[in-house]
């Protein structure tokens, strides 16, 4: 399997050490194409992958061309691309905002594939949302899976207005767990815990609640109640907590988040 990556940013980085590391690929297999020399370099020295900065260099003979470009540079890089894609290579992007039809009316190609990863993916531990146009052939799909499962968890979704779901929800949801781990540090820390052991006991809380809904399958209400004693302290806390508009401040953030990203794809 060949995979091309247009951009060798953070994810694309992401997303080529997971299928080296799982062996979906080979370096002597993955074309990474990016602007900065620099960059190009380093990729090419830690990871051996071969590197250029020509585009339409990168996706010739491709089986998997990844768009992985800031949004900016998106309409210009697909203007450069447009006919040096061949009708036969799919095109994944994890481009945010850019929509199928932007992607696919600007390259003349109706083999694109569009997905929202998540920062975790870094470490293996990410979550990865993903679409398709009926022309993607199952085959490309299964390539396509396997190539964000190196990422962690990867979903596919029946419908594009998901993926923008996915954009308000997992795409920007560690920035709203890690401002939920950063508050309660300093709750910690207020009441006269140092920093190092607030961030120990809360990391691990988080890391060990995640856990037990993934593997016991109770919803979190469920498991809420099990914590909460009547008149305990963590009904106390929650009250509170539900006073001051957590639970809504949390819903139109991620709303907020989604609308943003239909936005985008709107260019607006």
């Amino acid at each position: 399997m060949k995979l091309a990556f247009i951009g060798g940013g953070v994810m694309a980085e992401a997303i080529l050490a997971g299928v080296l590391r799982d062996k979906v690929n080979a370096p002597g297999d993955t074309m990474v194409s990016d602007v900065i020399k620099p960059r190009l370099e380093d990729l090419r020295d830690r990871y051996g992958v071969l590197v250029t900065g020509d585009n339409s260099a990168a996706v010739e003979g491709a089986d998997l061309v990844i768009l992985s470009v800031k949004p900016q540079n998106l309409p210009e890089v697909l203007d450069g691309l447009k006919g040096a894609v061949t009708s036969s290579q799919p095109v994944l992007s994890i481009v945010a905002g850019a929509t199928i039809g932007f992607i696919a009316n600007r390259l003349n190609h109706q083999m694109v594939i569009r997905a929202m990863p998540n920062t975790p993916g870094q470490l293996g531990e990410g979550a990865s949302a993903w679409t398709a146009t009926e022309s993607v052939s199952d085959i490309a799909k299964s390539l396509a899976g396997k190539v964000l499962s190196s990422l962690g968890k990867q979903i596919y979704l029946p419908t594009e207005k998901l993926i923008d779901v996915a954009t308000g929800l997992s795409g920007s949801g560690p920035a709203y767990v890690f401002l939920f781990i950063e508050a309660l540090i300093d709750a910690g820390v207020y009441l006269g815990m140092s920093r190092d052991t607030a961030q120990a006991l809360i990391v691990q809380t988080v890391l060990g609640s995640a856990r037990m809904v993934e593997v016991t399958g109770r919803s979190p209400s469920v498991l809420k109640d099990q914590v909460t004693s009547p008149g305990g302290t963590t009904a106390e806390a929650l009250l509170v907590m539900e006073g001051e508009g957590l639970r809504t401040a949390i819903m139109n953030g991620v709303i907020a988040a989604y609308e943003k990203s239909v936005a985008l794809g709107l260019g607006k």
